[in-house]
């Protein structure tokens, strides 16, 4: 088994999976509606074209770095002033990092990293506001994606590393049966982005811990003891 590792990072990010209406929300980690979309971006795909070889592909995420949510909102009215609109509130993640690890044949995963080099159409974060920062693409692995999200290197910004201890501990977002205690459901399983018949269908997702480990990590000084200029006087 084999999988493509890319590295989500950018100011701005924002992973809708509930939005309504004026209110525009993101989830705490990428969707898999909103991956699904970029790589199919990537590779031309318009959207109504069949999702059918993307759909089987397995995509776990790992947080590499929380992040915050930050929210803004936006108003409009029409060229002469006489309508104005309701605001719009929309959220998004600021300063967030993840790593993807997608699952799947190794002829497809080769495609789609050349693809991610010499995208089609444009790729984003969620939102076409949310372009990438960085290299996106870290390179295939051998190993399923549970394997490879436990023993990937953290991908944190180096600040965020440097700051960090000499381990961190990370959380893994991964598909799991229905009903597994401490799971949720979650509606981004793209159907279709047909703009004249959208479809999503369901699935269930369960969080847990990993550590790995942190070579970035500044060491700590020895504490100062005064007393040892007193040597073995005391």
């Amino acid at each position: 088994m084999t999988a493509l590792v890319l590295r989500l990072a950018a100011p701005l990010q924002s992973w809708g999976t509930s939005s309504r209406f004026v209110r525009r929300g993101t989830g705490r980690a990428p969707s898999r509606s909103g991956v699904i979309g970029m790589l199919a971006a990537a590779q031309g795909l318009r959207r109504t074209d069949s999702l059918q070889q993307l759909l089987g592909l397995r995509i776990w995420v790992r947080t590499e770095q929380n992040g915050r949510v930050e929210r803004d909102f936006q108003t409009a009215r029409s060229r002469d002033g006489s309508e104005v609109m309701p605001l719009s509130y929309r959220y998004y993640l600021a300063d967030a990092v993840f790593a993807v690890a997608v699952e799947g044949p190794v002829e497809v995963l080769d495609g789609l990293r050349e693809a991610l080099r010499r995208p089609v159409f444009p790729v984003y974060l969620g939102r076409r506001s949310c372009p990438p920062a960085g290299r996106l693409d870290h390179g295939l692995h051998d190993g399923d994606v549970e394997s490879v999200l436990e023993t990937l290197p953290w991908l944190a910004s180096p600040a965020v590393r440097r700051a960090a201890g000499p381990t961190a501990e990370l959380t893994v977002h991964r598909d799991c049966d229905p009903g597994t205690p401490g799971s949720e459901l979650v509606h981004d399983v793209p159907v279709s982005f047909d703009p004249a018949h959208r479809q999503w269908g369901w699935r269930s997702v369960i969080r847990y811990p990993v550590t790995v480990p942190n070579p970035a990590a500044e060491p700590v000084a020895d504490p100062h003891d005064p007393m040892d200029l007193l040597g073995d006087a005391v």
